[in-house]
């Protein structure tokens, strides 16, 4: 009888480990064109992979209504758990709603979604802000300071424009730094920060010394902008490590790109999803409730390195990027250590 109940028990046990290795992690992406969510869903699926866990997801399109949709559809095929990359903070709440109220756990990955119960986990976005500020403000002290903000609807947009105003506030106020074109970036887009930079360019008679945008893919749209214009030598920043970025920056196109990588991001949310779909709590977390709505959320925050060209060897030396690709179209005159 006892040896029975031992049985049954293992049997149990088993089963239950079972269950809890081949959960299906559901992966709603906002906008998977840009470049760097493909390096995060490598990561994300590598990790699943070797949890014995299912890896499956939707590409939104850069709307938020079909990621509502996109969600209900990932519920339906049986996730276990959600990981979102919110296009919308607030049009997402429904459908994080119907997961809670179904008990699958939701990672809010690299944009938060302020809701209870939501596991947060992304970069600290305050700090590169600072770290893009600091880079520019290096680079120009003074003059005409354009600022180029990714979504209105992602509070990473907002995080990052208060760790920029932190670094140059004191200059604003001095009267060394004048912020002579402001403008958010509808979904992130390159086309829209070139369209938002041609336009403060004509404004201000191409009178610009300084450009802080928010990330990579819109310091290549302000690239562009300022390139047709011909004006040259004019720092610009961003962040997320794109390959084009890092080949700016080696060509001296770009101040810095504010490398996030998203190898231990993907990696980290996946081991969380799966956890959270275990009924486990995620290891290394704490509590968190920075948030606009200052809703109290459990949260990983990890750290980001500005790459400028005097440290570019960092993601070569990480097997982020090759170097034939980092360095491509460089002069040998020009070239940063890196290249050499």
């Amino acid at each position: 009888m006892q040896f029975k109940h031992h049985l049954t028990a293992l049997v149990l046990a088993t089963g239950a480990i079972s269950a809890f290795a081949q959960a299906t992690v559901g992966v709603s992406w906002s906008n998977f064109q840009e470049e760097r969510w493909k390096t995060d869903e490598a990561a994300i699926k590598a990790e699943l992979a070797k949890s014995g866990a299912k890896y499956i997801s939707a590409d939104a399109g850069g709307s938020a209504e079909k990621q509502l949709a996109d969600i209900d559809s990932l519920i339906s095929k049986g996730a276990k758990a959600l990981i979102i990359l919110a296009m919308d903070k607030d049009a997402i709440l429904p459908a994080v709603n119907k997961a809670n109220q179904q008990k699958i756990p939701v990672v809010a990955y690299d944009r938060l979604i302020e809701a209870p119960g939501v596991f947060y986990i992304t970069f600290d976005n305050v700090e590169v802000g600072r770290m893009q500020a600091r880079a520019i403000l290096a680079a120009k002290p003074k003059g005409n300071y354009v600022m180029i903000k990714g979504s209105p609807t992602d509070p990473n947009a907002n995080f990052l424009r208060g760790g920029q105003q932190e670094v140059i506030d004191a200059a604003v106020k001095k009267g060394d730094i004048k912020i002579v074109g402001e403008e958010y970036t509808d979904g992130w887009k390159p086309e829209v920060a070139q369209k938002n930079m041609e336009q403060i360019i004509t404004k201000n008679a191409g009178k610009i010394d300084a450009v802080v945008a928010s990330n990579d893919g819109m310091a290549g749209g302000v690239v562009a902008a300022l390139t047709a214009k011909g004006i040259k030598g004019v720092p610009v920043s961003g962040q997320d490590g794109d390959h084009a970025a890092l080949n700016r920056v080696a060509l001296g196109q770009q101040t810095v790109s504010v490398w996030k990588d998203a190898r231990v991001l993907g990696k980290d949310a996946a081991a969380a999803a799966v956890q959270l779909a275990g009924g486990k709590a995620v290891t290394g977390a704490s509590t968190w409730s920075g948030g606009e709505k200052k809703v109290a959320l459990q949260a990983q925050f990890l750290k980001p390195i500005p790459v400028t060209a005097s440290n570019l060897d960092v993601v070569v030396k990480a097997g982020w990027i090759k170097k034939e690709e980092l360095c491509k179209g460089v002069a040998a005159d020009k070239a940063p250590a890196a290249c050499k």
